[in-house]
């Protein structure tokens, strides 16, 4: 069973994915996690972002070992991780590693922008989360306070409505729902509620 959980930034797709993959007992994989490991080698070399020659051989050399989630989180590293995620070459670059994490035996959950259009296109399951861009601002304010960053919150609004523009528009494989994905709005949902949403999704698609 491959569950894809797509979604735009802060809208809880992370948290239902790896719920999910804990209770059907899967290996997750955070695949944005990938995109920012390439900027953050971009950042700590002082290459710049739209390099696609750099970026590209940034995505085909890292060693997965060698992914640090705690250098790859904050503002600066997400709005870095939009910009590489846009060049194609990197996609291409990052593609077999997700397919290939996918293909593990009895299946596994991958959230990110295009699971569900272009990465696994045959999954099971296809959710498609999302929230306001006022809701998701709220809840990233409140995240990155939480880890002792400053940040206003309409400068965080202002980053989403940003990433979701360039997401959205970019030529390759853009940030949208799948044709046969389930659409969950998490914008009145706790966390619990949304889960118990996207488990009811799951268990009914497979029982059809």
């Amino acid at each position: 069973m491959v569950i894809a959980v797509d979604g735009p930034a802060a809208s809880g797709k992370g948290t239902l994915a790896r719920r999910l993959a804990a209770h059907y007992g899967l290996p997750y994989l955070d695949t944005g996690l990938l995109y920012r490991m390439v900027a953050r080698t971009l950042l700590d070399a002082g290459e710049p972002l739209d390099d696609a020659q750099a970026a590209a051989a940034s995505a085909a050399g890292f060693d997965d070992a060698a992914i640090d989630e705690s250098r790859l989180r904050g503002r600066e590293i997400g709005e870095a991780a939009s910009v590489v995620a846009a060049i194609p070459a990197v996609r291409r670059a990052l593609i077999d590693r997700q397919r290939r994490f996918a293909a593990a035996d009895g299946g596994a959950v991958l959230d990110g922008r295009d699971i569900g259009t272009v990465i696994c296109p045959d999954a099971t399951v296809k959710l498609f989360v999302t929230a306001t861009p006022e809701v998701r601002a709220a809840r990233r304010h409140k995240e990155l306070a939480g880890r002792g960053e400053t940040a206003t919150f309409d400068g965080i609004l202002a980053d989403i409505r940003r990433r979701d523009a360039r997401d959205a528009g970019r030529g390759d494989a853009p940030l949208k729902a799948a044709e046969d994905a389930v659409q969950l709005d998490t914008s009145a949902l706790g966390v619990e509620e949304a889960f118990q949403a996207a488990l009811a999704i799951v268990e009914d698609r497979r029982r059809g």
